[in-house]
């Protein structure tokens, strides 16, 4: 059941080049890119992403 709930996790991230911040999901399946930018924001894994930027926060859905 916990893999359940971390599918359904959020996270913001911060960009490193333009400092922009949004939110994504904690696993994503295809790349995730700076909405301002375009610099990787986050890659698949296979499960948690291999995030670039800072990770600011980490919200749940309900």
């Amino acid at each position: 059941m916990k893999n359940k709930k971390t599918q359904k996790s959020f996270v913001k991230v911060k960009c490193e080049d333009c400092g922009n911040e949004q939110i994504t999901f904690l696993t994503v399946s295809s790349l995730v890119s700076c909405n301002v930018c375009g610099a990787k924001l986050a890659e698949p894994t296979g499960g948690i992403a291999d995030y670039k930027g800072e990770l600011i926060d980490l919200e749940e859905e309900e």
